[in-house]
């Protein structure tokens, strides 16, 4: 468990070594993610998933295999299933600077074979007291192991409508569901679920503190697979931007995905016209 704080806080805790329970595909997590403020806004093994995890990179399809957890959703019975399946994500180096971490993973299936390897980067930053915020950048690429192409896809691509989870993915806490989701324009709610957009923000009022929080989560479009946004506010509150929503890619052996996540974590609710003045002022990657 590694901590980074600033300006007195414990902003995160990058969990390396994953919980040991199988059927939960043990992959690590950052839980609890804070703002300025203190607060927190990740939810950690919730009763209803125990597998979601703060904030973590996921896949809940990859050629049969599960690195997501629990059951997997299979066509032919149109619902899930608890199969023999889930992978687990791993270790193998991990160097830790003052502002975050870099390190390589092996993704296994479940009988052990080394499938993906990938290489992780995670940077705090940009930390604004006046303002309220701070920046978590998550950049990763993942490599295929396999001679066979590896096949990734999610719920949707196998048969479920609006389910398209896979890739990095947020678990809010319990005081966010029914919170208030937010898109660029005009866009907003239910209505952000499996669309292309430059960012997502999602708003929730905290249990305990007369305060909110916002987070803003920007995915930075590179060569490959196209980004869709799985989000809920009910019955639980989450974001994933989803690398395989609507369409399933391949990874070949020795072929490279990459992909850069920047995630503000706000203290208050932001307006959409704050989030927007605030985005365009980022520097650019």
């Amino acid at each position: 468990m590694i901590g980074f704080e600033s300006h007195g806080v414990e902003l995160m805790r990058y969990v390396s070594t994953p919980d040991p329970q199988p059927f939960e595909a043990p992959k690590p997590y950052v839980h609890p993610l804070r703002t300025l403020a203190g607060d927190v806004v990740t939810g950690y093994r919730p009763h209803d998933h125990r597998w979601h995890k703060g904030l973590q990179m996921t896949a809940s399809h990859v050629s049969g295999q599960n690195f997501w957890g629990g059951g997997t959703y299979v066509r032919e019975e149109r619902g899930y299933v608890d199969l023999p399946n889930n992978g687990t994500m791993r270790h193998d180096t991990l160097e830790v600077r003052e502002d975050g971490l870099t390190g390589t993973l092996t993704w296994r299936a479940h009988d052990g074979e080394p499938w993906v390897r990938e290489r992780r980067e995670l940077t705090v930053g940009a930390a604004d007291p006046d303002a309220g915020s701070w920046e978590l950048t998550w950049h990763t690429a993942i490599t295929g192991l396999r001679d066979e192409p590896l096949s990734f896809g999610s719920p949707t691509t196998h048969g479920r409508s609006l389910a398209g989870y896979s890739g990095l993915f947020w678990r809010g806490p319990r005081a966010f569901t029914g919170g208030d989701v937010v898109g660029p324009g005009a866009l907003g709610g239910e209505e952000m679920m499996g669309v292309r957009a430059p960012w997502l923000a999602f708003r929730g009022w905290h249990d305990e503190v007369d305060r909110a929080s916002t987070l803003v989560f920007v995915p930075e479009q590179g060569p490959g697979p196209e980004t869709h946004w799985f989000v809920r506010s009910g019955p639980f509150a989450a974001v994933n931007p989803s690398w395989a929503f609507h369409e399933e890619f391949t990874l070949a052996r020795d072929e490279t995905v990459s992909r850069r996540y920047v995630v503000v974590v706000a203290t208050g609710w932001w307006e959409r016209e704050r989030i927007e003045k605030y985005l365009a002022a980022r520097p650019a990657a």
